[in-house]
């Protein structure tokens, strides 16, 4: 643990060595300081619990990428955007959602748990985060609904065994600042109750007019020692953002994807604003009750609220006519959404030989119950000015302008639950082969409150794989999945057709994964192709004016990624990215309307996408230097507007000052392209990316 603390650059003298005795022996001289870690080994993890527990990566057989609290550290990751650069195969798209294996998608686990509480255009905070798994494909037999590009879950941090504390202050551009920390440890003398608290606030004033932002997390847990084998953890999260000048939207383009103003411009007024007030409690009961048997029973509920006043951008127009748009319209949108959710899961693994055949047995069950309610007010585009796009002029517009409650309102109420209960084998057939083979069942409800329309349906989803394993640090393998996706509610009812059965979803992966050379080198490549079925679309049938839909859309993804991660030297590392996919409609009717669709692509689908982040460490002056990299080949925007390719590069420097205080200094797009992150559609433009932004965070640890 020293030596990792070592190579980390975050306290690599405040790591107490041990004499044979098992006495603490005070640290070496500040000019002593001696690295006897890998750097790799900082971001290596040879565990991870995406698969349903906990498992070595190399006996799944689905790519799966995971990122530890070394990492999010050192590069500074405030929220989940932050990551993605290190994730072959996921990209930005808008707010939280990503583009993932080619195809738009936002749902993501807590603990393996549902319960996002980042409802609608928030984005999901880092702060009480330990490491972040990424399996990728469908995982409907392992989780139940899902997306198919892959399923993103946030492993919490717990209270420790040990005690430990750290501080942060943070200062940058853009008018940034804010502080955190946190302390966990024992609070009985025998350690059989542990404890964590820990707190996060920062704020700063984007580059985009009129905003500002504010973020609050407080955090709590216990953990309860109710045997050897046995504990009971509880944790609570309450969550604050506030954002003036949100909900933001994009920067109106051209057709070649160049911005038709600065990168700066906003259509929202400084009294718009986005803020999210959510609160979390969760409890987890882990036992192993008898030898290779491994229990956990979870729940965890969330109650979060998004409160939203902003003004849309609803088409440019050209003021003057000499041919070029130089204002956009705009309306005002008064929002609420509530959202409340409750999940409980059970899981039991067995490790036990049957007829002489080493068998790992998953057996699951969970449930989930989601109340979603909305209410909105819009004050059309005729009554509020336009706004220019080369100077534009605030202060004419605002919700005090209008009186939003004599507005129509619009309501929409839905409930949502579903059960699902599965069963998975992985047999160890020798020291070299293992098959894993698994099924799950799953049943859906939905209702709109509103309407008094429901719906019922259910289906069964599979995962099979065979790996080969040459050696223990290599293996080889093939894997198919399934997934499926309830239908929207909205789409269910009968006036347009409803209710339709699931989008499905299947993948095809085979790939190598390695850990070699004693842990220097980690290396992982996939190929794969996803089909995904049942999108609906319209049928070209009108009955009583309303368009009919049929699930009669299909999408083929295919694509190859690699990851790496090796010691250049024993203080240098390296992790690398790279992925290619092709996206495209496989199946559909004349005038096709699949969601998020451009023709026969996907919106926001790069065919190439690539970053790196290097790492050396000096030992003897307690420095670490750090650079990374990230490149998106063009993309089309949802209104077939190009965005453009763009490569952005980032830097970090760690500075070791006492045994328990280091500093780090970060810059990112650090030569301050001008670039679309993603695109959208074309009456609100392209998601600008960040420019050089620079901060400074001073750290304290126990």
């Amino acid at each position: 643990m020293a030596s990792v603390a070592a190579a980390a650059g975050l306290t690599p003298s405040s790591a107490r060595a041990e004499d044979a005795s098992g006495n603490s022996a005070e640290p070496p001289p500040r000019d002593e300081i001696i690295v006897t870690g890998r750097a790799e080994s900082l971001y290596s993890v040879d565990e991870t619990s995406v698969a349903r527990g906990m498992s070595d990566p190399l006996n799944v057989p689905q790519s799966v990428t995971v990122i530890n609290q070394a990492l999010i550290s050192d590069q500074g990751a405030r929220d989940a955007t932050d990551l993605y650069r290190n994730i072959a195969g996921i990209t930005n798209f808008s707010y939280s959602t990503i583009t993932f294996r080619g195809f738009r998608q936002d749902r993501v686990y807590y603990d393996n748990l549902r319960g996002d509480p980042f409802i609608a255009f928030s984005v999901p905070k880092l702060f009480n985060i330990e490491r972040v798994e990424v399996l990728k494909g469908p995982s409907g037999m392992l989780y139940g609904p899902g997306e198919p590009g892959g399923l993103i879950n946030y492993v919490t941090k717990i209270p420790t065994e040990e005690l430990t504390a750290s501080g942060e202050l943070t200062l940058g551009n853009y008018d940034r600042y804010g502080t955190a920390g946190d302390v966990s440890g024992p609070i009985t003398s025998n350690g059989s109750l542990l404890a964590r608290g820990g707190a996060y606030y920062e704020q700063m004033k984007p580059f985009r007019n009129n905003t500002s932002q504010k973020s609050l997390i407080l955090d709590g847990g216990l953990t309860a020692k109710l045997g050897d084998d046995t504990r009971l953890i509880g944790q609570i999260t309450h969550y604050e953002q506030k954002n003036k000048g949100a909900r933001l939207r994009g920067v109106p383009v051209d057709d070649q994807g160049n911005f038709l103003t600065d990168r700066s411009w906003n259509t929202n007024e400084k009294s718009d604003f986005l803020n999210l007030n959510a609160t979390t409690y969760e409890a987890r009961l882990q036992s192993a009750p008898a030898e290779g048997i491994t229990l956990e029973l979870a729940t965890r509920y969330y109650d979060a609220t998004e409160r939203q006043q902003y003004h849309e951008g609803r088409g440019l127009v050209d003021t003057d006519d000499d041919g070029v748009v130089d204002a956009s319209r705009r309306e005002l949108r008064d929002q609420r959404r509530e959202t409340h959710g409750l999940t409980f899961a059970g899981n039991a693994t067995i490790d036990r030989p049957i007829a002489g055949i080493d068998n790992r047995i998953l057996i699951g069950a969970d449930w989930y119950r989601e109340k979603a309610d909305f209410w909105a007010h819009t004050v059309p585009n005729s009554r509020i000015p336009l706004l220019s796009l080369r100077n534009p002029v605030y202060g004419l517009s605002g919700a005090s302008f209008y009186d939003l409650d004599a507005l129509p309102l619009r309501e929409t109420e839905t409930r949502n639950t579903s059960y699902g209960v599965y069963l998975q084998d992985q047999l160890s057939l020798s020291d070299h082969w293992i098959i894993v083979g698994g099924t799950r069942y799953d049943r859906f409800d939905g209702e709109n409150v509103i309407t008094g329309e429901d719906y019922t349906g259910d289906a069964w989803t599979f995962r099979g794989g065979l790996i080969f394993k040459p050696k223990q640090d290599m293996s080889l393998y093939v894997s198919w999945s399934q997934g499926f996706e309830p239908q929207d509610v909205a789409s269910q009812d009968s006036s347009v057709g409803g209710p339709f059965d699931p989008i499905t979803g299947n993948q095809i992966e085979a790939g190598v994964k390695v850990a070699l050379l004693g842990g220097k080198l980690n290396a992982s490549s996939a190929i794969y192709q996803i089909k995904r079925r049942n999108l609906l679309q319209a049928n070209g049938e009108v009955v009583n004016g309303v368009d009919q839909l049929a699930p009669i859309g299909e999408v083929t993804s295919r694509g190859f990624e690699l990851e790496l991660s090796t010691d250049l030297t024993p203080n240098w590392v390296l992790t690398a990215n790279y992925a290619y996919n092709d996206t495209k409609i496989t199946r559909t009717v004349a005038g096709q309307s699949l969601t998020n669709a451009v023709g026969d692509r996907f919106a926001n689908a790069p065919k190439h996408q690539a970053g790196f982040w290097s790492r050396y460490q000096f030992p003897s002056t307690g420095t670490a230097i750090a650079v990374g990299g990230e490149y998106v080949s063009k993309r089309l925007s949802l209104s077939d507007q190009t965005v453009k390719p763009y490569a952005i590069f980032d830097a970090s420097i760690i500075q070791q000052l006492t045994n328990h205080l280091d500093i780090l200094l970060r810059v990112d797009n650090l030569f301050d392209k001008t670039y679309a992150a993603s695109g959208f559609i074309e009456r609100t433009g392209h998601f600008p990316g960040d420019p050089r932004t620079v901060f400074a965070e001073l750290r304290w640890k126990l």
